[in-house]
């Protein structure tokens, strides 16, 4: 896995990355949580904007959060302690050769990781070869390709897919929500199911205006400019009026809507 993480890791992304989880975490976790005693593996913890919320969802269980990036795994560990956390432990490593035995963890939680991967089935794979027999992986990824927005507007449609383009080319898929059922099955897992959670936001809900909106999609997109226009991808003319039109669906007849996956699987008994 090469260091590479196409949003940066600058001060303005750490910050999106804690209000997406924060935002975020009814949606994604009402599901999530594991059993005292429990083994779990976090795959790209990065900031460890999930870490906090697994942690405290499953105080009984004991995690190892991993991550690439020293910066990163520190803020981790950072967080972690302004939590009062005392059952994470953090690993630096890469994803594709990490130091634990096969049959580690009895469970494996990756959440915005696969899209930045170049090879995310031999990832999954490798996370798999760390569970024991019977043990489970949870996934979760977004999809870029799911968002849509009134009112309408081609350049923020332009400005979207400059940053979709952008992950391509270093290697990821910022639409890989949609293959999670896929890559799962075809990493040898059994029983493998996938749950759709849609993100919808109008102006009853300021809560989602400000923290999906604002917070997290536009501020990814906004993140992307200077590299999106430098790799030719898009015009800062559209660029701009595309970021422009995403912040006007803030107003009062705007609406947003946005797709994550969720997906499960077992590893196969031996």
């Amino acid at each position: 896995m090469s260091d590479t993480y196409v949003h940066g890791y600058g001060q303005r992304e750490n910050e999106r990355l804690q209000d997406q989880a924060g935002t975020l975490v009814e949606l994604l976790h009402r599901d999530t949580w594991y059993p005292p005693g429990s083994r779990v593996l976090e795959a790209g913890c990065g900031v460890g904007a999930q870490t906090v919320t697994l942690a405290q969802r499953s105080p009984g269980a004991r995690f190892t959060s991993v991550d690439i990036s020293a910066g990163s795994i520190a803020e981790a560990g950072r967080q972690a302690g302004l939590a009062g956390l005392a059952n994470v432990d953090f690993v630096q490593a890469d994803l594709f050769a990490l130091p634990f035995a096969p049959g580690s963890f009895d469970h494996v939680f990756v959440c915005f990781v696969l899209e930045h991967l170049a090879q995310p089935i031999r990832a999954l794979a490798l996370l798999g070869g760390l569970l024991r027999p019977g043990g489970t992986i949870t996934v979760i990824e977004g999809d870029h390709g799911s968002a849509f927005f009134h009112p309408d507007s081609r350049a923020a449609r332009q400005a979207v897919r400059s940053q979709i383009d952008l992950q391509r080319r270093s290697g990821g898929d910022a639409m890989i929500g949609r293959r999670t059922y896929p890559l799962l099955v075809e990493a040898g897992f059994d029983a493998v199911r996938v749950d759709p959670r849609m993100v919808y936001v109008d102006s009853s809900r300021p809560d989602l205006v400000d923290g999906v909106i604002k917070r997290t999609f536009t501020a990814m997109i906004e993140g992307v400019r200077e590299a999106a226009i430098r790799a030719g991808l898009i015009d800062a003319e559209t660029f701009e009026a595309g970021v422009r039109a995403l912040y006007r669906t803030t107003a009062a007849d705007g609406v947003f809507c946005y797709t994550f996956f969720k997906g499960f699987g077992v590893k196969r008994p031996a």
